[in-house]
């Protein structure tokens, strides 16, 4: 492998469980978990240098985009802060050109009970489906990899997203670190998150066909986003080709996924 995408999530890293700890205008709680999240992402760039990427890019894909620290990865990690306004979002940056994805701090999506903080790209929804599935942001973002022919190696974050993609494809490689109970979690030791992320990231790219860590596509995508407020509903069914079919329901479809993403930038 010579290149290698690492896009970096927040609720995924280890121990978080209040919204507190993920605010950069609550600095008591969330300054410990930014250097966690740095940290886990540094273990998936060393774990994957350890197999022969050459270079990698990292999006910090959390909130403001400015959590990571980039003095705290390896000096062959390059990572893209703030955001494009592009409707790749958490995987802006990512091309044909790369070899493979790993995901890090991921979390479960609106509706799923895996975290205390699930939500699919914010809170202002009940819930996103794809093709009649609760799509957490792991799933727009493997679709956006695989419609680019880039396959997925490994996902680290929440134990019941990690099974969530076991059930999909069970060739991509995952890394369970917090099990969300309630408004709780259980979560490995920081370190052991650390240690694991390098050593699975490490072995998925090592050992891993790239035909085999693909996500799968589809020939057609319904698209349905149910909303808190009736009023986005409203505003967002005058999106060209989106239906408002219900107070706070709208639906789009289309069978291209980067039409699907420009649909949920301007909508979502």
């Amino acid at each position: 492998m010579k290149k290698l995408f690492i896009s970096a999530d927040i609720e995924g890293t280890a121990g978080i469980v209040n919204w507190n700890e993920t605010e950069r205008s609550v600095p008591h709680d969330y300054d410990y978990f930014a250097n966690q999240m740095t940290r886990e992402v540094a273990a998936a760039c060393e774990g994957a240098h350890d197999a022969g990427a050459e270079e990698i890019v990292v999006k910090d894909a959390h909130d403001s985009a400015r959590n990571i620290n980039p003095a705290k990865l390896p000096e062959y990690a390059r990572v893209f802060r703030g955001w494009a306004r592009h409707p790749y979002s958490m995987m802006f940056g990512l091309d044909e050109t790369f070899d493979g994805v790993v995901f890090t701090g991921y979390h479960s999506a609106a509706q799923m009970p895996g975290n205390p903080l699930s939500h699919t790209m914010n809170t202002q929804n009940n819930f996103v489906k794809v093709n009649g599935m609760l799509a957490p942001e792991l799933m727009l973002n493997s679709l956006i990899a695989s419609s680019l022919g880039v396959p997925v190696y490994c996902v680290c974050g929440d134990r019941g997203l990690c099974e969530w993609m076991n059930e999909i494809n069970p060739n991509i490689a995952t890394v369970p670190i917090n099990e969300g109970i309630g408004a709780g979690a259980l979560t490995l030791h920081p370190d052991v998150a650390v240690r694991r992320i390098r050593e699975t990231v490490s072995a998925a790219i090592a050992t891993k066909k790239k035909e085999d860590c693909m996500f799968p596509t589809s020939d057609k995508y319904h698209l349905e986003i149910n909303f808190k407020e009736h009023f986005k509903a409203y505003e967002g069914g005058f999106y060209p080709g989106a239906k408002q079919t219900g107070s706070r329901t709208i639906e789009f479809e289309c069978t291209d996924w980067l039409d699907a993403m420009r649909f949920l930038h301007f909508v979502l």
